[in-house]
């Protein structure tokens, strides 16, 4: 199987020290055939990405490991923005000379409050809250995938519980069908295996809904922050992928979806 990791972070991040090389070693070993590094970045100088990331280096970095790796791996190059519809112009003006291969958005603020503390302050709307920020950035922000659909249940689930799925149906359905109509894809994120939560992110319902809604551009990402963590549950998410209808995963070239069949 031609298995594909899309979500990772190295020391080009904020909360990471792993270097890109040997997460490049720990794929080969895992048998992974291709990555995509997805550094942090934001714009917004109220957020904890903000001033991490210096592109010349992080690019000069991949370029190195795509010569280095060249018959072993595929490797991409990618970013993970925060909030990728606000400040969109900023985002805009210095992403585009940079010709990415792939472009994850996520939400991890809420009104320049990290997810955690937005929940502590409101816990009872909290969840709410963060699926119509999800709606706005699939609304206007220029991306490929959606990242960790439902992240905010990482943060509340011990304490709060999980959503009940039947009530933010509706939302779902909103969000998605933009994401269709926009042609921006999700991912299966499987970091929540490692913890606690025991989930992907987002939940099988999900995405069986988005499958359902006629959604077909699929990633796969371990979102690894440690060189441990590269491949992690990777043929598993494949496995969930099947078993909710797809039969390709997508890698992106230049940003363009390259659909990939599940053997």
């Amino acid at each position: 199987m031609y298995l594909m990791d899309y979500h990772h972070h190295t020391n080009h991040s904020f909360d990471s020290t792993a270097s890109m090389v040997e997460v490049c070693k720990r794929a080969i070993e895992n048998g992974i055939i291709e990555i995509c590094f997805t550094e942090h970045f934001s714009v917004n100088p109220l957020a904890p990405t903000y001033g991490h990331m210096v592109f010349e280096k992080y690019l000069s970095e991949i370029r190195a490991c795509q010569e280095q790796f060249n018959s072993q791996l595929t490797i991409k190059a990618g970013i993970e923005l925060c909030e990728p519809h606000l400040l969109k112009n900023q985002y805009d003006e210095i992403l585009q000379p940079l010709n990415l291969d792939f472009i994850l958005g996520s939400v991890h603020n809420l009104n320049n409050q990290k997810l955690r503390l937005a929940l502590k302050e409101d816990h009872p709307t909290a969840y709410e809250r963060y699926f119509n920020e999800l709606y706005q950035m699939v609304s206007t922000a220029d991306i490929d995938i959606i990242a960790h659909f439902d992240l905010m249940k990482r943060y509340a689930y011990k304490e709060h519980g999980l959503y009940v799925f039947q009530e933010h149906r509706e939302k779902f359905e909103q969000i998605l069908k933009k994401a269709i109509d926009r042609n921006i894809g999700m991912e299966i994120n499987t970091s929540g295996l490692r913890t606690g939560l025991k989930q992907t992110l987002p939940s099988i319902e999900i995405i069986q809904l988005y499958k359902e809604l006629g959604g077909e551009i699929l990633t796969i990402g371990s979102d690894s922050h440690t060189v441990e963590d590269v491949g992690a549950n990777i043929a598993e998410a494949y496995e969930l992928a099947k078993q909710c209808g797809f039969h390709y995963i997508y890698k992106f070239e230049k940003r363009q979806p390259i659909p990939v069949k599940i053997v």
